[in-house]
């Protein structure tokens, strides 16, 4: 079995090894937890934002740049490809584990969580459990964790406290900006999970959304990188099931009822309380899908420039 854990170590080792060439700062605390602040109080930058992210995807992605367009206005594009899926997206980068200990909160994703069982549920369902004596997790917060902290991750994912890596950056910060338009793929997954799909049938998967400018603080930089993907997000999938047409127009972000605005703009509206949003909007704007049993090939929603510019400010 894959260890997604023993692959993201890896890659985080190269981050404690090079700190000065990442633009980010390594930390080992008293407990002997390790720590490589990505934003929090260093500068990050592209190399830094590649890293994160294919930690969280537990070493199971692969992470480009790229400059493309909107409406001929030149931007900065990530494009995120996986051969596993299922794995990296749900198994791993998913941001399926609050880490809420004293006065430290962040959301919690990578392959830590695979050990950690966080949710449990989406364990079962792409019959996957890391077994590993290393947990790497992907902190987002505007703090780092203290000792307390990562001990509580240590005993939840059952590993020695000093064999405990987090990676950590802010929502406002280009690394956060980063890593979160770098879950594009995970959107198009996570929506198939949530329909009830089994996306173990998804065979590969490639994505790409722009790079949100970071914002001031980190409430607008969430509704900017949600946009990112909401609306200019661009999926391909290849799989292997001919049932997917039972799936396809309930996919994109466009059937949503909160679509159309700026994400902040709607987050205000609904008093900042994500009860009062329809959760379908969290999709692609685009998605096609190589169904390969019948040789087919299917194409729903579409990008909407006007919204990417206005929420990045350009309009």
């Amino acid at each position: 079995m894959i260890s997604v854990n023993e692959l993201a170590l890896e890659i985080f080792e190269d981050l404690v090894d090079y700190p000065e060439e990442f633009n980010v700062a390594f930390h080992q605390l008293d407990n002997g937890a390790r720590i490589v602040d990505c934003g929090v109080s260093t500068r990050g930058g592209y190399l830094a934002g590649k890293r994160f992210t294919e930690i969280c995807m537990g070493g199971l992605g692969e992470v480009n740049f790229k400059m493309g367009q909107i409406n001929k206005i030149p931007l900065p594009f990530i494009e995120v490809n996986t051969d596993f899926p299922s794995i990296s997206c749900l198994g791993a980068q998913k941001a399926g584990w609050t880490v809420k200990t004293g006065n430290f909160f962040a959301m919690g994703s990578g392959p830590a969580r695979a050990l950690s069982l966080m949710p449990k549920h989406t364990y079962e369902v792409i019959e996957y459990e890391d077994d590993s004596d290393f947990a790497v997790i992907a902190l987002e917060s505007d703090t780092l964790p203290n000792g307390e902290v990562m001990q509580y991750i240590a005993d939840k994912c059952n590993v020695e406290v000093e064999n405990v890596s987090a990676v950590v950056a802010p929502t406002a910060s280009q690394v956060g900006s980063i890593q979160v338009a770098g879950r594009c793929v995970e959107t198009a997954i996570y929506k198939l999970n949530e329909l009830g799909f089994d996306t173990k049938k998804i065979i590969s998967a490639i994505g790409s959304a722009p790079l949100p400018p970071v914002k001031k603080d980190s409430t607008r930089a969430m509704g900017c990188t949600n946009d990112a993907t909401i609306y200019y997000g661009q999926i391909y999938l290849t799989m292997k099931a001919p049932e997917i047409t039972d799936y396809l127009e309930k996919i994109p972000s466009n059937k949503s009822s909160s679509y159309g605005k700026p994400f902040y703009d709607t987050f205000k509206a609904a008093n900042f309380d994500f009860y009062q949003l329809d959760t379908a909007l969290f999709s692609p704007a685009e998605v096609i899908i190589n169904e390969l049993t019948e040789g087919v090939v299917y194409h729903v929603g579409a990008v909407n420039p006007e919204v990417t510019l206005q929420s990045f400010g350009l309009i």
